[in-house]
C-alpha cells in the first residue's frame, strides 16, 4: 500500500468534512433529493469564493492553496482550531498563530496552571507566542521573583532576562540563555512583526535595556534548546536545573518552561527555597515602579 501525498491527504481531509455537514449547518435550506451525503462540492465552492473545478481539483490533490484560500475553506466547512492546523501542515503552511483573545488566553492559563502547580519544587511557566507570562507556580516565584510585581506590559520572559535584575542576580552565565530565548521569539515573531504586542516588546525591550540594542536588530534564529541550567539563590547555594519545554495541545503557539532539579540535593535546595516568603522581583527600573 503507498503512501498519499500531503496534497490527496488534504484532499480525502478536506471531502471527510463535507461530507459530516447538513446543509442546515451552513444556513442553506435542505433538499431531500441529494444522493450523497453532507454538502455538495458546489456549495462549499460557492461559500469558499472559489470556483468549482478548482476546489474537485484541491479535493483530487491536484493543486496547491494559499493560506487565506485555506482559511476559507476551512470556515466554509466549519474546521475547528485542530482541523485547521492539521489542514496547514498538510498544505505546507506554518500553522496558524493567530492572537489569543482574553477569555481563550484566560483558560489556556487556567487549564495548565494545575499543571504547573504539580510541579512543587521545579519551577515552571506559561509562555503565551508573545513570550508574555500567562500562568507560574510557587517555585518559579521562589527563585526568579513573583511576576505580579512586574507591570502587565512588562511580564514578559526577555524583559525579566534583560531588564530584571533578580533572574539575572541568581543565574550563572545569562548571556547565552538570554540570547536563545530571544532568538526563539524572533522565529515564532517573523511571520507576525507587524502584531501590536509584539512592537510592544520590541519598544519595552529597547526602552530599558539599551544596552543591547545590538541584539534587538539582531536576524539570528534558533529554536530553545534543552540545556542544563545552573543558579544560586542567597542563602540556599549553588542548584543545577534541567530546562525542558513542551507546547500546550490547546495552543500549540504556547509554550511551558520547566527548569527540573538534576539531582537529590538541588531537589533539596529548591524545596528549602520554595518554602520561604515569595518575594517580588527586584531591581525594576524606577520608573516604572510602584
Amino acid at each position: 500500500m503507498s503512501t498519499p501525498l500531503p496534497s490527496q491527504e488534504l484532499g480525502a481531509f478536506l471531502r471527510a468534512h463535507r461530507e459530516l455537514l447538513q446543509p442546515a449547518d451552513v444556513g442553506l435550506p435542505a433538499n431531500s433529493r441529494r444522493r450523497t451525503p453532507g454538502l455538495r462540492r458546489e456549495e462549499v465552492a460557492s461559500l469558499s469564493g472559489v470556483g468549482l473545478a478548482w476546489y474537485t481539483w484541491l479535493e483530487q490533490g491536484r493543486v496547491t492553496a494559499s493560506r487565506q484560500v485555506l482559511e476559507a475553506v476551512a470556515r466554509a466547512l466549519r474546521l475547528d482550531p485542530a482541523g485547521l492546523r492539521h489542514a496547514m501542515r498538510l498544505a505546507g503552511h506554518h500553522e496558524p498563530t493567530g492572537p489569543l483573545d482574553g477569555e481563550r488566553s484566560g483558560h489556556l492559563a487556567s487549564t495548565v496552571q494545575p499543571v504547573l502547580d504539580s510541579w512543587p519544587t521545579s519551577p515552571a511557566v506559561l509562555l503565551d507566542r508573545h513570550f508574555d507570562l500567562l500562568g507560574w507556580n510557587t517555585s518559579w516565584s521562589a527563585l526568579w521573583g513573583a511576576p505580579e510585581a512586574v507591570p502587565a506590559d512588562r511580564r514578559n520572559l526577555m524583559w525579566l532576562m534583560v531588564a530584571g535584575r533578580q533572574l539575572r542576580a541568581v543565574l550563572h552565565d545569562w548571556e547565552p540563555l538570554a540570547m536563545n530565548v530571544f532568538q526563539h521569539f524572533r522565529a515564532q515573531a517573523g511571520t507576525s512583526l507587524s502584531d501590536p504586542r509584539t512592537g510592544e516588546v520590541y519598544r519595552r525591550l529597547d526602552e530599558d535595556a539599551p544596552q543591547l540594542r545590538h541584539w534587538w536588530g539582531c536576524h539570528s534564529v534558533a529554536e530553545l534548546t534543552a540545556r542544563t541550567v545552573v543558579v544560586e539563590p542567597p542563602g540556599i547555594g549553588r542548584i543545577e536545573l534541567a530546562l525542558s519545554s513542551f507546547h500546550p495541545v490547546d495552543d500549540p503557539s504556547a509554550l511551558v518552561l520547566l527548569f527540573t532539579p538534576r539531582t537529590a540535593e538541588d531537589h533539596a535546595r529548591m524545596e528549602t527555597l520554595s518554602e520561604r516568603p515569595l518575594r517580588a522581583v527586584g531591581g525594576l527600573p524606577e520608573r516604572h515602579a510602584g
